[in-house]
């Protein structure tokens, strides 16, 4: 499988960019409503708790989604997963626009959560399971990026210029049709794999069946959903409780807000594309534990520096760089690489499900508390204290990457 004349190349760059398109459209339902919260606050009559309340729906139920589906990828294949799930969410997000209140926009964004959260481990593995092993980090970060790059990237710029034109209301009706697309693209080319050929994908030369709560053997995954606990709780506070941060406290106009949200797209997606791609030439752990590094001082530069729109842009972009790195190693490689191959789309979903849970769901209502009660400025040190612990569960993770000598031995082996 490593003999360049054998690896089917034309197939993994098929499915990369297909996978990529679709988590591209879950990065636009999940983050395109954040740069319109102060609008829809005003509209609706909400709060920042409330605020909390609605982002934390989403990670509930893509949380809930992520645990469940993940191993049922791995039993029925990923095809039978993937399709539905993006008919499903594509179709939901227009429905954000019909929301009166904040109960029917929670219910919305929960359903929301579910579907997506279905279609992530899914195609995380399938990326996986289409990729040469030795492009592991670079395959998952490619189809990792178009996730930031339109949700958190150009969907800031694009819907508060929008708001000129259009009520916040029409602008989730815009994002429904290219799901349609993407699931046609997903049953046309997408195949699944046998355990047999996803054994060489993994650490793990084990291809028999296994119960889900196997995956708790393996170090790294209980490693894994502590630190997506801590990713995902930067991610979150910084994208739902920044605009209104900028807003409110730093006092900056709605379209400088959104300009200066956009470096949370660039900055993740350039995180996604180069950071996974260098662990596999240096190692996972040791690019885990710059790229903490790097989140930590980046996110304190961001805190003290002042109402001046290209410098927070700059300290925005490299602090989610650093995240954005950090998950797409910590959801693909690190966790696939892991375990069996019948457990790759478990552990996935795992370390994604309930790291939504408390990052996702529990860490903005924790935030959301902080801001009503203490000043919204006083969010951010909850993702500073997120990083502090994420450093220190890094420092205990396994290498995973096996290097081209490794797989050539065990080519022979096999």
């Amino acid at each position: 499988m490593e003999n360049k004349t054998e690896w089917n190349t034309a197939y993994e760059w098929k499915v990369v960019t297909i996978m990529a398109l679709g988590f591209g459209l879950v990065g636009i339902d999940r983050f395109m409503i954040m740069p319109l919260f102060p609008v829809i606050m005003k509209d609706l009559g909400l709060d920042y708790q409330d605020l909390g309340y609605i982002t934390g729906a989403l990670s509930l139920g893509w949380g809930a989604a992520a645990i469940f589906m993940g191993n049922l990828s791995d039993r029925i294949g990923h095809r039978k997963v993937l399709i539905p799930a993006i008919l499903i969410f594509s179709l939901l997000a227009g429905l954000s626009g019909l929301a009166v209140g904040v109960a029917s926009l929670c219910l919305i964004r929960l359903v929301m959560g579910l579907s997506e959260g279905a279609f992530t481990p899914a195609s995380i593995i399938a990326t996986i399971d289409a990729s040469k092993p030795t492009r592991h980090g670079r395959n998952v970060g490619l189809q990792q990026c178009l996730n930031p790059l339109l949700g958190l990237a150009v969907a800031p710029i694009v819907v508060t210029q929008l708001l000129k034109v259009v009520p916040w209301h029409w602008i989730f009706a815009l994002v429904s049709i290219p799901g349609l697309i993407v699931a046609f693209l997903v049953y046309k080319v997408v195949r699944d794999t046998k355990a047999t050929a996803a054994e060489a994908h993994t650490a793990v030369h084990d291809v028999a069946r296994h119960k889900w709560s196997d995956v708790f053997r393996y170090r790294n995954i209980p490693l894994n959903i502590c630190g997506m606990f801590c990713w995902l709780t930067v991610l979150v506070v910084l994208s739902a409780f920044f605009p209104s941060y900028l807003v409110d406290y730093k006092h900056l106009s709605l379209q400088s807000m959104g300009f200066v949200m956009s470096a949370i797209g660039f900055g993740s997606t350039a995180g996604t594309i180069v950071i996974p791609a260098i662990s596999d030439w240096i190692g996972r752990k040791p690019t885990m534990l710059l790229s903490v590094l790097g989140a930590i001082v980046f996110i304190w530069a961001l805190k003290n520096c002042g109402p001046v729109p290209f410098n927070i842009f700059a300290f925005l972009f490299l602090t989610l760089f650093c995240i954005f790195g950090m998950i797409a190693l910590t959801v693909g490689p690190i966790s696939a690489e892991s375990v069996p191959a019948t457990l790759m789309s478990t552990a996935s979903g795992l370390v994604i499900g309930l790291g939504e849970f408390f990052g996702g769901g529990v860490a903005p209502a924790i935030a959301g508390y902080v801001a009503k009660h203490f000043g919204i400025q006083y969010s951010m040190y909850v993702a500073i204290a997120a990083l502090v612990i994420g450093l220190v569960v890094v420092c205990f993770l396994e290498e995973t990457r096996r290097k081209p000598r490794q797989l050539q031995l065990d080519a022979v082996q096999r």
